[in-house]
């Protein structure tokens, strides 16, 4: 018998998996995928590592988060520097100094703080009623135009006036010539991919993918002292009180033979509604790729249903009360530990995923020691 099944080898699994197998556990790591990784897998095509779940740029200010993973493998330097294209003109991203001398043709910050006051004063909005009017009382008329509106809804699939103001709970604007789009302290990615992280996260324990926890749950339930479950929180409990809703995503790769180097850019988002897909990816650019062809992967939002994967929660009130009620039922069920995006029904970035697994990993070897 195991001491640890794990469903879900993604980051949350496997470091949990890691942790446990150090400290002398026996643990078997199930996917119902064919692959490790869960959605920061990366596949190798004509030797460039595709991000396959959208991009995922690690970054973290915390330290021993950092040695952590590069204990696993060496990250390389990748700063996230996004372009957004609208109209055919591109501007820089996050908001910046580059940003505004792209929009407006001016050098000094004071400038650019004079622009966005007389435009969100010229927009008369105090009390913001939805999207629309929050995004454009913080950062007025142009940028809202120009970078957020249509890429925003092509995200939600709704116009921004139909959508709620806590959406956006600030909008960053950065008055200096910093295309960073992160300021945290370490930032990179793996290199070779984050498959090799993964890999080097299961060495040495036993994995079987193709497996769906739900396929075969009387006999997974009976081959270990405890479970660790990483997948939907709402099917665990077989929907029995409602699904939780999710937006999905769809993605196009294609493979260019033809050319070398196709946007000069790792991330290319696309802010004009009438564009289908959210951003461009070319992939090798993530690694500094000096390959003789290409890779790309057109992004588009979609709704969700059971078909489709589910990637980012929708936190209004209805869903978060019907995760809250999943959760008091989770934390009755003694010999099972939720954990993870989709467990939890709550957005991590990957440093938090690998930080939330090790203290759970870490409480659970003090609670061994103790009996």
């Amino acid at each position: 018998m195991y001491d640890y099944l794990i469903v879900g080898s993604g980051l949350f699994g496997a470091v949990f998996a890691r942790q446990m197998a150090d400290a002398g556990k026996k643990c078997l790591v199930i996917d119902k995928r064919a692959h490790i990784g869960g959605n920061v897998y990366t596949e190798n095509i004509a030797g460039i590592n595709v991000h396959k779940y959208g991009a995922h740029i690690f970054h973290t200010n915390d330290k021993p988060i950092w040695d952590y993973v590069n204990a696993f493998v060496e990250f390389n330097r990748y700063t996230n520097s996004p372009l957004a294209m609208y109209n055919g003109k591109l501007y820089n991203m996050p908001f910046n100094m580059n940003t505004f001398y792209q929009m407006w043709g001016v050098t000094k910050p004071d400038e650019v703080k004079k622009i966005i006051a007389k435009q969100i004063k010229a927009s008369g909005i105090t009390t913001p009623q939805n999207l629309e009017e929050q995004a454009i009382s913080m950062v007025g008329t142009d940028i809202f135009k120009y970078l957020i509106k249509g890429y925003t809804e092509k995200q939600w699939g709704r116009d921004c006036k139909d959508l709620p103001a806590f959406i956006i709970k600030r909008l960053p604007l950065r008055f200096t010539y910093d295309n960073n789009y992160f300021n945290d302290k370490y930032q990179g990615i793996p290199i070779g991919g984050y498959t090799k992280l993964v890999e080097g996260l299961l060495e040495g324990i036993e994995v079987r993918l193709s497996q769906d926890y739900f396929d075969q749950r009387d006999f997974f339930n009976t081959c270990a002292k405890r479970i660790v479950y990483s997948g939907k929180i709402d099917e665990f409990f077989n929907y029995d009180e409602g699904y939780l809703e999710y937006r999905s995503l769809r993605f196009e790769t294609t493979h260019l033979e033809d050319t070398n180097n196709f946007q000069g850019n790792a991330v290319v988002n696309y802010t004009n509604r009438e564009v289908p897909y959210t951003r461009i990816l070319e992939h090798k650019h993530f690694e500094f790729g000096m390959q003789p062809t290409t890779v790309i992967t057109k992004e588009f939002s979609q709704e969700w249903d059971s078909n489709n994967e589910p990637y980012y929660p929708i936190n209004d009130l209805k869903n978060e009360q019907l995760a809250s009620n999943y959760k008091k039922r989770a934390a009755a069920i003694p010999n099972v530990i939720f954990g993870g995006r989709l467990a939890e029904y709550r957005y991590y970035d990957m440093h938090q995923i690998v930080a939330q697994s090790l203290k759970i990993s870490k409480d659970e070897i003090s609670k061994q020691w103790l009996k």
